[in-house]
């Protein structure tokens, strides 16, 4: 994959496949949508941005592209660990690998929308 451009925020939010459908389909159109990752329900939002992982996130938001070797010293973790959490991120598409095989989180800011309701 190719790093996308800077000064960008990306939204993780929870949205059904209607959502998503619905915002792709307004971005066809010609509508600003802006850039997603969307998750099927909380649960596996928290699942999948657990707390190390954030930090990883954290540590990666407009840095560019780094090694995985390079992606653990800044968390202070060792390499063995921070790559089951990179691979994590990569399955989910929060992450991308450039074709240098570097990782890299290509935004600027991380928003995180998603609405508490009562329990039916």
């Amino acid at each position: 994959m190719t790093t996308k451009t800077k000064a960008n925020t990306v939204t993780l939010s929870v949205a059904s496949r209607d959502d998503v459908t619905k915002r792709a389909l307004a971005a066809f159109e010609g509508t600003a949508q802006g850039a997603h990752i969307s998750f099927a329900s909380v649960e596996l939002l928290w699942q999948t941005m657990t707390t190390k992982r954030w930090e990883l996130l954290k540590a990666m938001t407009g840095q560019g592209a780094m090694s995985m070797r390079e992606a653990a010293r800044r968390v202070g973790r060792d390499v063995k660990s921070v790559h089951g959490d990179v691979h994590a991120l990569l399955d989910a598409g929060v992450l991308d690998r450039e074709e240098d095989g570097r990782i890299v989180f290509p935004f600027d800011a991380v928003h995180v929308d998603f609405t508490l309701t009562a329990a039916a």
